[in-house]
């Protein structure tokens, strides 16, 4: 069964981002918002962030 690509209205922080993209992928949250941090730091974690914000719908 393929997991879709939704933010959960629950684990989520800001947004739900990083937890949709950690469900997606079957990888742990803590590392999704490492790696958003670590890219923040070069500026393309924050623009990336608004676009997937922008771009995966909410769950039901």
């Amino acid at each position: 069964m393929e997991r879709s690509l939704v933010r959960p209205r629950n684990r989520k922080i800001l947004a739900g981002v990083c937890a949709a993209l950690a469900d997606r992928f079957g990888i742990s949250v803590k590392l999704v918002r490492l790696g958003f941090v670590l890219f923040g730091f070069f500026g393309v974690g924050e623009l990336v962030y608004i676009a997937l914000w922008i771009l995966i719908p909410k769950a039901n």
